[in-house]
């Protein structure tokens, strides 16, 4: 059973920062394409960041010069580093790991930013 395990998220004021972890147990993570999503309230589901397991990285425009997406494949974990926080960030952020049509989701983690 694959397991996603999210940490970091909570309530910081705007401007501030947060890391997102999501460790995984998948083998062989290297192979994965990783990714971050973001749920607000009432909206759909939107990629905030996305890094091929080649280093090729991608970057909503929205987050772009503030979120910086990485990973260490020694300990299957990738991060997302979000500076100058704003309060358009608030929602459930969640991990995902794809290789070709296997894909995994993490149980999410809320990221508030208000003052």
């Amino acid at each position: 059973q694959v397991q996603l395990v999210e940490s970091g998220g909570g309530l910081v004021q705007p401007g501030g920062s947060l890391r997102l972890s999501c460790t995984t147990s998948i083998s062989r993570f290297s192979n994965y394409n990783v990714g971050w999503y973001r749920q607000a309230p009432g909206k759909q589901r939107e990629l905030v960041a996305a890094m091929g397991s080649g280093g090729n990285i991608n970057y909503a425009q929205s987050v772009k010069d503030r979120f910086t997406i990485s990973r260490d494949n020694t300990k299957n974990t990738v991060y997302l580093q979000m500076n100058n926080l704003k309060p358009e960030d608030t929602a459930v952020y969640y991990c995902n790991v794809v290789l070709g049509l296997i894909y995994y989701w993490g149980q999410g983690t809320q990221v508030t930013v208000s003052s």
